[in-house]
């Protein structure tokens, strides 16, 4: 099997905070940082090693601004960021994703893991293993022309005015649209997104699932994207299937 974007984020994540944990050198202040369409198993690895977990909208400049918001006012100590795309940034030398350094610290993480008789592929499910095999998927349509472009933004306006109670048997414990700044969450309360305006909408769902859509920003696409909490591969790959499935229903 294939590395993902989230896997090999994780990865690094969980070897680099581990290594820091051992060393003592976890701040009390300190960050992990991703993108709203990012595996919500960074959540639960910022959470094991008590860490802010900051989500911020698709693309790794809003990371970057993180960055320098934490240095300005000295409000937390950044310690990784990642988005689902494959980009990561390890240290705050740049203000965008670092695929060199990227690639050093995976060939670090399998030196350490080979040095126990591991592969990469061992340690990632152990991550799984200890976290939740947590599993993703992005569906991309593609729509051209100006009769492509207002049928892309009916599919979010149907969404955006009709937001569902349950997608694929989960129910909706919170919808977020980031294009109008509002949170509207089951028990009835509201709030705001807090990130710039953008034309997404996000559903968290129970038991760790969740749904995204927005309009690609540069391709006449609009993409969905998904992901789940297993107990196991073939019960994620099964929950995924049948969340992808159901998400499709209300907008094709």
């Amino acid at each position: 099997m294939s590395f993902t974007g989230n896997m090999s984020g994780m990865l690094i994540a969980e070897y680099i905070l581990s290594q820091k944990k051992e060393k003592g050198l976890i701040p009390a202040n300190g960050a992990l940082v991703k993108t709203i369409v990012s595996t919500n198993l960074a959540d639960v690895i910022a959470k094991e090693y008590n860490l802010k977990l900051i989500e911020v909208l698709t693309g790794f400049k809003y990371i970057g601004e993180q960055i320098k918001w934490f240095e300005q006012n000295h409000t937390y100590e950044y310690m990784f960021g990642f988005e689902e795309s494959y980009g990561c940034l390890v240290g705050t030398h740049a203000r965008d994703k670092d695929a060199i350094v990227a690639v050093l610290m995976l060939c670090e993480a399998a030196a350490y893991y080979k040095k126990q008789g591991l592969t990469l592929w061992d340690q990632m499910l152990k991550i799984y293993e200890k976290y939740g095999y947590f599993r993703e998927t992005l569906v991309s349509l593609e729509r051209k022309g100006v009769e492509g472009v207002a049928e892309i933004q009916a599919m979010l306006e149907k969404l955006r005015n009709n937001p569902p109670a349950e997608i694929g048997g989960y129910k909706v414990l919170e919808f977020r649209d980031y294009e109008k700044d509002i949170v509207k969450r089951a028990d009835g309360s509201t709030g705001t997104t807090g990130l710039p305006e953008s034309n997404v909408l996000y559903f968290d769902l129970e038991d760790n699932a969740w749904c995204c859509a927005r309009p690609s920003g540069t391709e006449p696409k609009v993409k969905f994207y998904m992901g789940v909490k297993g107990n196991s591969f073939e019960d994620a790959d099964k929950k995924l299937a049948g969340l992808k499935e159901s998400m499709m229903s209300l907008v094709e």
